[in-house]
């Protein structure tokens, strides 16, 4: 082993080690059209260089035979700054000893390689501050019925600035009764159940940063606004004054001052300020309790859904907690270069880490080994065999690639010269495809470590397009402590949907892990387990598919490895069961994402018991349902026209409805409702497919004449009825309209007086109780229907009655049902008013209904005056020849 020395100054002299880790090279490329074969690394720091072995046959193994190696005498600057880069230099040894350039990296900044030990006063000091934190918010808690969450920001802040608090409160009523969900029928689960139920949890996540980053932003503005500014600021804002005059540089422990404030400053004054305004919202909170969900979550075991690749997920660091990745370059690079145009400059990449540190190191640290140093538990990098199973799962946001802005997605998996092309199972004219496939390899490391995945686009004549691809190093992750082998699950069953899938038990796991890092345990006790210093409990029982439970300790060693990062010294977060989001890029495209796919990856050594089958997530076949909707009645329905003879409103009512969008079905027309009451008794029936998970109805078809196949949609389940005012001799009068989600739809009205515009609002905030047609099954009541005024306000424009029931198709199999009042099983027909009918095409039935109803009694009082009139102008034309007769007494 040698010393790495760094210089301060003339009169300070620093001893340091510096370790490089050779582990091996990946897909050089030609150089001078001959491939490479016996490659050298040379590694140059300060005038300092240190090479290593050659590497025999690149072809056979790509990995150097002594991986470790350190470098003598370099002088460096104190300052981490002005250190000079690292330089890595990869030549190619050729016959005739002719080294030939094969590229180079340039690592400009040293820092992330410095160890640099804890302070073990500051470290035992924030765990005592840390758990009295806990403690004192368990008490608090405990006392009044309130969930208080204090989080301590583990950062120290320069001159012992006290750590930001994150502050939470719930409000606990437990007064208040949830309203029962069915009982969770655990036969009906499978993993799309796990899927949909963590999906829902990280949509709640989003949307609770979401609204913490507003109402952090609304107090920020409202405390700019009053100018004011609170006691604890003013304290703050004058502990600060020093701070903000000077700042700090570290390295290897030793401080130098600057002139200026630096970013740490700005951050803890940021983030007092912001554990203030979380106590004042607090206070509100406690004086306002939220509103509490109308629904609870069904108790189902979850995964946990990254909403990124999984190595820049923040407990991960990219995987390099052994291995680094450095691209190798070759080549002059342009002023205006940037890392999307130099990529076209990469020929190969170099595998491998830095370690420097200063020495001795203090006695509380781990001292390092003599023949590795800090590289201590290095695993062999011969070459192993390994099975690989890749779950893709589904892709969103597809760049669209045909004339008509879709796509026909099929997924193309690369591991070496392994190829699995999946073209005959395309998917028609989709940018947000369910893939749900699984793909076995068995490979071999390091010479197949790169997995690709490619999402194609279908053409009939054409060539097949590249939407674009994503490259996972599998090698980094099969070596990094966070075990990405298999991700851990939430819970350990060995049956149903939630079945453990590695070969090796939790038990099994933890004794390695333990055995890996030197830890005394695992002590395992009933209920318990102790790894080194720390305790876990944990259930004891295990159930079996016959329901028979027996003792077991793999419930707690689950426990302990999710909180394996509690550990001291060793722990860290191993990766759980998951699913990964990667973002899809294509080369015609560099730096455009073209889309994203969600998958996972597990890795199993061929040297150890081979995994069971692989989990089913194959998409969930859409279920048959039926949907019958008896329209019974209408009333206060809008009367829109006018009595052709009498001038009075009136409207000639008829109800349509749809649940796809092409099947609209009418009832028959109730004519002239001068009430606006209307009678049908009219039934349609709507035959559906539908993903329960999902919550989505499922349609396919053609798009048009030409389509090739049937293209498949998702729609939500949401049923829409119209009532209308029928014309003859022009277009039909619109109403008003209700649309309701089957799956959360507002409990009808009793009666049509009881029936408000509060049964039509969409906010989820209204103090209307709700169902679910898939739970309820039948449901009937009054509904409004609703248009908008000319003050663009919702207003009811009449209220229907209807009877809405869900059947399997097994059930509406059994019992069938008419459209309309057909049989079988048919409708009365509706007891409607004798004015009910159409007045061209019933003249006589018009003259009786229309004339003689109304004007019956004029038409009386004319015949009457009348005949009135006739007898007096008889009486008037008589009366002369009979007053003659008197007079002349004949």
């Amino acid at each position: 082993m040698t010393h790495l020395c760094l210089v301060a100054s003339p009169y300070e002299v620093y001893f340091v080690f510096g370790q490089v880790l050779f582990w091996g090279l990946r897909d050089l490329k030609r150089v001078q059209l001959i491939s490479v074969d016996r490659p050298r690394v040379d590694v140059e720091i300060a005038g300092r260089s240190v090479s290593s072995c050659v590497i025999s046959n690149y072809k056979k193994n790509p990995n150097f035979a002594e991986p470790v190696r350190f470098i003598e005498d370099v002088d460096l600057p104190e300052v981490e700054y002005w250190c000079p880069p690292i330089s890595i230099t990869v030549v190619d040894c050729r016959a005739f000893g002719r080294s030939v350039l094969v590229g180079t990296h340039i690592i400009s900044n040293i820092s992330k390689f410095m160890f640099r030990p804890a302070d073990k006063s500051k470290t035992y000091t924030g765990i005592r501050e840390q758990q009295h934190r806990a403690a004192y918010a368990a008490a608090i808690a405990a006392k009044e019925d309130t969930v208080l969450t204090v989080d301590p920001v583990q950062t120290q802040q320069p001159n012992g600035a006290a750590g930001a608090v994150k502050i939470e409160i719930q409000e606990e009523d437990k007064r208040i009764n949830e309203e029962e969900e069915d009982p969770l029928d655990e036969t009906t689960l499978d993993w799309w159940s796990k899927y949909f139920a963590s999906l829902e949890t990280l949509n709640e996540e989003k949307q609770k940063q979401d609204d913490e980053a507003q109402q952090q932003q609304d107090l920020f503005s409202e405390e700019e606004k009053s100018g004011a500014t609170s006691g604890d600021e003013k304290q703050f804002n004058n502990k600060t004054k020093s701070m903000e005059s000077a700042a700090t540089l570290t390295y290897f422990g030793q401080t130098i001052t600057k002139k200026h404030e630096t970013k740490d400053n700005k951050v803890t004054k940021k983030l007092l300020r912001g554990a203030v305004g979380a106590v004042r919202q607090a206070k509100k909170s406690l004086a306002t309790p939220a509103k509490r969900k109308k629904q609870n979550k069904l108790p189902i075991d979850e995964l946990k859904i990254y909403d990124n690749e999984l190595e820049n997920a923040s407990d991960f660091s990219g995987f390099n907690d052994l291995l680094h990745s450095f691209n190798l370059y070759r080549g002059k690079r342009d002023d205006h270069a940037d890392d999307i145009t130099d990529q076209k400059r990469i020929v190969g990449m170099f595998k491998g880490a830095f370690k420097i540190y200063r020495y001795p190191l203090p006695h509380y640290i781990e001292q390092p080994d003599p023949q590795y140093g800090m590289f201590k538990g290095l695993p062999s990098n011969e070459p192993i065999h390994v099975l690989v199973r890749v779950y893709v799962i589904r892709a969103t946001d597809l760049h669209p690639t045909d004339p008509n802005g879709k796509a026909d997605p099929y997924v193309v998996i690369s591991l070496g010269n392994n190829k699995v092309n999946d073209k005959e199972n395309y998917i028609s004219k989709q940018l947000n495809p369910t893939f749900g496939k699984t793909f076995d390899f068995e490979a071999t490391f390091p010479m197949e470590s790169i997995l690709t995945v490619q999402i194609f686009d279908w053409d009939l004549l054409s060539a097949d397009d590249l939407i674009g691809e994503t490259k996972i190093d599998l090698e980094n992750r099969f070596y990094s402590k966070h075990r990405s082998l298999c991700g851990i699950a939430e819970k350990y069953a060995i049956f149903g949907y939630n079945q453990w899938r590695d070969p090796m038990k939790p038990s099994q796991i933890l004794q390695k892990l333990c055995k890996d890092h030197k830890l005394e345990g695992p002590n395992f006790m009933p209920g318990r387990v102790k790894v080194g210093t720390k305790t876990f409990t944990g259930p004891v029982e295990l159930e079996d598919e016959n329901g028979h439970k027996k003792p077991t300790d793999e419930h707690v060693a689950l426990v302990a490895l999710r909180h394996w990062d509690e550990i001291p010294k060793v722990g860290c977060k191993l990766v759980p069961e998951h699913v990964e989001t990667r973002s899809l890029f294509s080369s015609d495209k560099p730096g455009i994402e073209q889309g994203r796919v969600e998958l996972w990856v597990d890795m199993f050594p061929m040297d150890m018991p081979l995994p069971g089958p692989p989990v089913d997530v194959s998409p969930r076949k859409p279920k048959n349902f039926q949907l019958r909707v008896i329209i019974w009645n209408t009333d206060d329905v809008l009367l829109q026209d006018d009595d052709f003879f009498t001038g009075e409103k009136a409207s000639d009512i008829y109800v349509k409805g749809w649940l796809l969008g092409d099947d609209k079905q009418e009832t028959d027309i109730h004519y002239r409702s001068l009430t606006g009451e209307g009678n049908f008794n009219w039934r349609f029936i709507y035959p559906f497919d539908y993903l329960v998970a999902e919550e989505k109805i499922v349609v396919s078809k053609k798009e048009s004449i030409f389509s090739w196949d049937e293209s498949e949609f998702k729609i939500p389940p949401r049923l829409n009825l119209q009532v209308w005012d029928a014309d003859h001799f022009s277009a039909d009068d619109f109403l008003g309209s209700l649309t309701l989600d089957l799956t959360r739809m507002p409990r009808g009205a009793k009666s049509a007086n009881k029936c408000t515009l509060n049964l039509a609002a969409d906010d989820e905030n209204a103090d209307v109780p709700m169902v679910s047609l898939f739970k309820q099954r039948r449901i009937k009541g009054w509904w409004p229907f609703t248009a908008k005024n000319d003050q663009d306000e919702l207003e009811i424009t009449g209220k229907v009655e209807a009877e809405i029931s869900l059947l399997t198709a097994e059930d509406a199999e059994k019992n069938p049902a008419g459209y309309g009042r057909d049989e079988p099983d048919p409708l009365e027909k509706p007891n409607r008013p004798d004015t009910s009918f159409v007045w061209f095409m019933n003249p006589l039935k018009s003259l009786r209904y229309l004339i003689c109803t109304r004007f019956k009694w004029l038409i009386i009082k004319i015949l009457v005056l009348l005949l009135l009139i006739a007898l007096i102008v008889l009486f008037i034309y008589s009366s002369p020849s009979w007053l003659m007769k008197k007079i002349l007494g004949a």
